[in-house]
């Protein structure tokens, strides 16, 4: 069942096909940040310091935070103000050809970590939970929502399941093929088998726009300059256990130009129209056992709230 939401095509595949859809566009309607009344605008929009949340608006604000621990802030799901300065206010028309932003584009660097990044925790007191941030701080849910809610539909689903929201892919229980589209319109770069995991592509591509002064701009933002990222790779392809682990890391190659951080396997495209692929890292437990350092704890702080042991679709060894 393929159908449009989260502003992308989504599909659902096996299970209660009708039910998952309904999932996805009640969660579309929750958090997508161009819904004035969601749950992430009515966030952004608070002026407290602390505030009460959803149970699942905690799942993805903690997948933001292993995200940005993971990648060292490369990966940074609180540059709302900056994607909106840079354009992207609302949904989008057709994408400038991405041969004629790779012409008007400035000089390919790497993206960086802002230097200073701003702090924000999730809390949880017997059955509430909060966001403690300041006030001034706004988070994008981006493409980590859309894997988050992939890995949700996915592991609650009985028998085999597939999902693609939006790009972020996730299967269970038999063995499915993925072919990986060359940004640039020639013939299908790679065939993966994917039988339980996940996939998911980011790219330049698709999500890109002239800014106000003639500027080629996209959605993927070096956290460092507040602008669009021109970094010499145009997509990335990552597999992963997850697909909130696979949307970050392929976030994370494509920011640094660097595609180890591929280490379950994956693809990447350069700007000059070559590909490589990425082997996956032959010691995955050491891997999962770094991944699972960056979970939040669940002991108590000072002031008697504790962090949530985790969500369902954070990186795993399953």
């Amino acid at each position: 069942m393929r159908f449009d939401c989260f502003g992308s095509r989504c599909g659902v595949w096996g299970g209660d096909e009708p039910g998952a859809r309904r999932r996805l566009e009640a969660w579309h309607r929750r958090f997508s940040r161009f819904e004035p009344g969601s749950e992430l605008s009515r966030l952004n929009r608070d002026p407290r310091e602390l505030v009460p949340i959803s149970a699942d608006m905690a799942r993805l604000l903690t997948a933001i935070h292993v995200a940005a621990t993971a990648t060292g802030g490369l990966v940074d799901g609180t540059l709302l103000h900056a994607i909106e300065a840079a354009g992207y206010r609302t949904d989008l028309g057709a994408p400038v050809p991405l041969d004629v932003a790779l012409a008007l584009a400035p000089l390919r660097a790497p993206a960086r970590p802002r230097p200073e990044r701003t702090a924000f925790a999730v809390l949880r007191a017997e059955n509430a939970c909060f966001v403690r941030r300041p006030p001034e701080l706004a988070f994008d849910s981006g493409g980590l929502a859309k894997g988050l809610f992939a890995d949700l539909l996915a592991e609650e689903a009985d028998g085999p399941f597939a999902v693609d929201c939006g790009g972020d892919l996730r299967f269970r229980g038999r063995r499915r093929t993925l072919e990986v589209t060359d940004p640039f319109g020639g013939p299908g770069l790679h065939v993966f088998e994917v039988h339980d995991g996940a996939v998911a592509t980011s790219g330049i591509g698709k999500r890109s726009w002239l800014d106000a002064a003639g500027r080629p701009a996209h959605h993927l933002l070096d956290p460092a300059t507040g602008r669009p990222a021109f970094t010499g790779v145009v997509q990335a392809t990552a597999l992963a256990p997850t697909a909130v682990e696979a949307e970050w890391r392929a976030k994370a190659a494509l920011l640094s130009a660097d595609p180890s951080w591929l280490v379950h396997g994956g693809l990447v495209v350069f700007d000059d129209g070559r590909s490589m692929m990425q082997e996956p890292d032959p010691d995955e437990s050491k891997v999962h056992a770094e991944l699972e350092e960056l979970m939040p704890q669940t002991s108590a702080p000072d002031n008697g709230v504790a962090a949530p042991s985790g969500t369902p679709s954070a990186p795993s060894s399953s």
